[in-house]
């Protein structure tokens, strides 16, 4: 009963990002915004509101350890599995600005959590009221550069969104809010039903089976993507998704309630694992052969991500 509230709750998390996605995408061409600039905040936000909600539910429902490892696990996800299985179904070219701006933007983010944590084992109110600023901060630079280097419209932004009916927006709302809600509800539930019955603990389950699931979108849509020899999804949307999850998930829900570090395994060994597989990019797109990720180097990512999960199991730390 368990797996299955798990299953209904990734469902339901699926459908409402989608259709949240979809209303935030129409309601921004109603205030006559950019088509850049719904793509660069808009569709990022939306995108991250099953984490957000999966963990402020965690959060309000005394598990924070499954509210910081949804985020941790994700991003470990995001570049391990997602990237990793996208370069093995075809090479991903790298633009400068990953480098320049999205990757160093990342490590700040991720050491500026680990940081926060550490220092007295809780994410305060103030702490994720310094990541969320941090991110607005982010953004207005993302937003400028972008102007000015007059970078086309962005291809995720669908265009037919732009004369959808307001009533039609306000059902796909409803819709999103509502699956959202009761999605990370059950899946919240039901994980922890399964950490009980299955002895592991909830630091364990939200780093591993939460975490895949808030990614299982990004990675359909990447490998859909590529496999069709579009442009897949580009590494700096992925980089991108990686800050919003530190600083507006994690953010946002600290500031509605602080989270305290339960689990010793988050600072021991899982957030050194996320550090890892962020600054391994860096050599990663730059040797053998430059600003491209080869399938090879996706190979290597799926199977660092394979031994991660392996130690996750096996109670090894790193």
């Amino acid at each position: 009963m368990s797996l299955l509230w798990v299953i209904l709750g990734f469902v339901l998390l699926v459908v409402g990002g989608e259709f949240l996605v979809r209303s935030s995408v129409a309601l921004s061409f109603k205030f006559n915004i950019s088509k850049m600039v719904i793509g660069l905040t808009v569709v990022s936000f939306a995108t991250s509101a099953p984490e957000l909600l999966v963990s402020l539910q965690a959060a309000l429902s005394g598990s924070p350890a499954i509210a910081i490892n949804n985020v941790v696990g994700s991003n470990i996800a995001n570049i391990g599995l997602v990237l990793g299985i996208t370069a093995l179904v075809g090479s991903i070219a790298v633009d400068k600005s990953f480098y320049k701006l999205n990757w160093p933007v990342m490590m700040v983010f991720s050491i500026a959590l680990y940081y926060f944590l550490k220092n007295d084992n809780m994410l305060s109110a103030i702490e994720g009221g310094i990541l969320f600023i941090g991110l607005i901060v982010f953004l207005v630079i993302l937003i400028k550069g972008a102007k000015e280097e007059a970078i086309p419209d962005i291809e995720e932004v669908d265009e037919a969104l732009s004369v959808v009916s307001n009533f039609k927006i306000g059902i796909w709302l409803l819709i999103g809010a509502i699956a959202l809600y009761f999605g990370s509800e059950w899946l919240v539930f039901g994980a922890k039903e399964i950490a009980t019955a299955v002895g592991a603990s909830e630091a364990v389950i939200g780093v591993s089976l939460i975490a895949i699931g808030t990614s299982v979108p990004e990675l359909a849509a990447s490998v859909i993507a590529a496999a069709k020899k579009e442009k897949a999804i580009s590494l700096g949307n992925l980089i991108g998704s990686n800050i919003f999850n530190v600083a507006s998930v994690l953010g946002l829900t600290a500031m509605v309630k602080p989270i305290p570090v339960t689990e010793p395994q988050i600072l021991a060994s899982d957030i050194f694992w996320m550090l890892g597989f962020s600054a391994v990019l860096i050599p990663l797109i730059f040797l053998p052969k430059r600003l491209q990720i080869s399938r090879f180097k996706g190979f290597f990512l799926v199977f660092a991500y394979g031994v991660f999960m392996f130690l996750v199991f096996t109670k090894g730390k790193f």
